[in-house]
């Protein structure tokens, strides 16, 4: 009951839509999908594996939210409308984690053992994100919208773009849980692009001024 409490309790704090926690409780997809995967993860830990997809694939059905009932889940995880989100077999979870829908925490092929990503504690993923992979997302991280992350992201860091790049954040703590700005997030790529516009332009004017002094 403690565990359900400061569940609600979460979703209050971080979705300002959120009126009651009995709201909370009987309509958010992700509470319900949050509630389904402890009786799966119950089932699957003690080998009842059809049984344990069986309630997986009900939640599913439920709440257009499908977690494997083999990942690993922690506490106070928030799931904002949740439509579509994939969470593979061998994910981890921290705490205080939120996701966006359309998030795919997923692998990248056939192999065994561990194939899908760690996710560290008061991590932020963007609708759309998609993390594949056995690697680790750092505590505090922040995934942008529409990323697709395809190695470790540091702890304390931001990742965007397609493939996603460490945008800003190296090495000073920040906790983006609770923030849901995921439209001004500078783009490293571009910001490249920008200062080699600015230097060619640079380049050019000093070339026209020698041609003048020579003229």
């Amino acid at each position: 009951m403690n565990r359900l409490n400061e569940l609600l309790s979460a979703y209050q704090r971080r979705d300002p839509a959120a009126r009651s926690k009995l709201e909370i409780f009987l309509l958010y997809p992700g509470v319900k999908a949050v509630l389904y995967h402890r009786v799966a993860h119950y089932l699957y830990v003690r080998r009842r594996f059809f049984l344990a997809r069986w309630v997986s694939q009900r939640s599913r059905k439920k709440t257009g939210i499908e977690i494997h009932p083999g990942a690993q889940i922690g506490r106070r995880l928030v799931i904002d409308h949740g439509m579509g989100i994939v969470i593979g077999e061998t994910t981890e979870i921290g705490d205080d984690v939120l996701l966006y829908q359309c998030v795919t925490l997923g692998g990248t092929g056939k192999d065994k053992g561990k194939r899908h990503p760690t996710i560290g504690n008061n991590v932020m993923i963007g609708s759309g994100a998609k993390v594949l992979g056995p690697f680790k997302v750092g505590d505090n991280a922040r995934i942008a919208a529409n990323a697709v992350v395809l190695d470790e992201v540091p702890p304390d860091c931001t990742a965007v773009g397609v493939p996603a790049q460490i945008a800003r954040g190296r090495g000073e703590p920040i906790h983006f849980t609770d923030e849901v700005d995921q439209i001004h997030v500078d783009n490293p790529v571009h910001q490249e692009l920008c200062a080699l516009t600015a230097r060619i332009e640079e380049l050019e004017q000093e070339l026209k001024n020698s041609k003048e002094r020579t003229a």
